[in-house]
């Protein structure tokens, strides 16, 4: 039952019960008052009298009479229907009470609340969004707690091989080799690159990146970008090719942004893709979704796929699928992060579909806008 059908089931009883109250009393009430009449006032008086003033005898003592029940009756009715909304409201607030207790401990810090779901109304409802809200709380804060000890560890290793090499040459009292300035000085890099990553990571999540979008020919930049990838594929014996329009595919977005997001798909296509496999970019035009249109590009491979499970978590900072892509094999885990949040800046979204041993294909959808405007 939803909450209106208990709140009227109620309010019904409870107007059942006070009529048949009502009922009851009133017939009892007026026995008694002609039972009192009987014996206080049929005398000889009333027995001498006409037919007419025996009527009005009997007539002004029952509304007398009738007076002192009025205030009776009202005084039981208002006390009952007071009792029965109180139990009432008390029955249909049970549930807000006990999620209330819930929402409390929340407040207090206790993200491991989990309320019984007893009923299927909008308050059971109600309930099961609660529930959600703190799976989703404790896996955000789960997140984070990650993440900090992932970047302690990005940012540590680079540290401690730095520290290790100036420690013993300085124990050594050796000179500085050019060729251990050069080790010192890829250490930088790497530290500086992984600090840019998360500084665009944090302004794209806020919605505070600056995008300069200007309309490009999508084909020519993707072109672009598969010559710039090409060398690498054929060294690690992989074949790459573009399925695209002759004519040109004209799309809003930020040149900048865009290749690094493709740069990043088709990198991790050749880094899990074994030799002899095929990575495929497509780009298809006026793509419909949910009543939107969209210019598509696919960037699909023939490597290790992706297990079922771990879909839902590729695009969380500094996560990586288990085994074939640790950090000896992959990066810092938040290339698809920013690639995700990339393309979502530029108000489009990234499509995942892979089997394992079979093959990814990641889709960017990019918005389709009236450039003539």
């Amino acid at each position: 039952m939803t909450v209106r059908q208990k709140t009227f089931g109620y309010m019904g009883l409870l107007v059942l019960i006070i009529t048949l109250s009502h009922i009851f009393s009133y017939q009892v009430y007026l026995a008694l008052v002609f039972d009192d009449f009987q014996k206080e006032q049929i005398g000889k008086a009333f027995l001498s009298a006409s037919p007419d003033h025996q009527m009005e005898m009997l007539k002004t003592y029952v509304i007398d009479k009738m007076k002192l029940m009025g205030v009776g009756i009202a005084v039981f009715f208002i006390a009952t229907g007071l009792y029965f909304s109180l139990w009432i409201s008390g029955v249909i607030t049970l549930p807000l009470r006990k999620l209330i207790t819930s929402i409390e401990q929340v407040a207090k810090g206790d993200l491991n609340v989990n309320v019984p779901m007893e009923s299927r109304d909008k308050y059971g409802k109600v309930v099961q969004t609660f529930n959600d809200m703190t799976f989703r709380l404790r896996e955000a804060e789960n997140v984070r707690k990650r993440m900090f000890a992932d970047v302690a560890h990005e940012l540590r290793t680079p540290l401690s091989i730095m520290q290790l090499k100036l420690e013993n040459t300085q124990q050594a009292s050796q000179h500085v080799s050019p060729e251990m300035l050069l080790r010192l000085h890829d250490e930088v890099i790497r530290l500086s690159l992984l600090v840019d990553d998360l500084h665009l990571l944090s302004l794209a999540e806020a919605g505070r990146l600056r995008l300069d979008c200007k309309p490009i020919d999508l084909t020519t930049k993707l072109k672009q970008i598969v010559n710039d990838v090409e060398m690498e594929a054929e060294e690690n014996g992989l074949r790459i090719s573009l399925s695209s329009y002759s004519k040109p595919v004209i799309t809003k977005v930020d040149a900048r942004r865009i290749t690094q997001v493709f740069i990043n798909l088709l990198s991790n296509a050749i880094r899990y893709t074994p030799k002899g496999g095929m990575i495929t970019v497509d780009i298809k035009e006026e793509v419909v979704d949910q009543h939107k249109v969209y210019t598509c590009v696919s960037v699909s491979d023939t490597g290790i796929g992706i297990p079922k499970e771990e879909l839902p978590h590729l695009f969380d900072r500094f996560y990586r699928v288990e085994k074939a892509r640790s950090r000896h094999t992959g990066g810092t885990g938040i290339g698809l992060s920013i690639a995700h949040q990339f393309v979502k800046a530029h108000g489009g979204f990234i499509d995942v579909v892979s089997q394992p041993d079979e093959g990814t294909t990641f889709t960017v959808y990019l918005p389709s806008e009236d450039l003539s405007e």
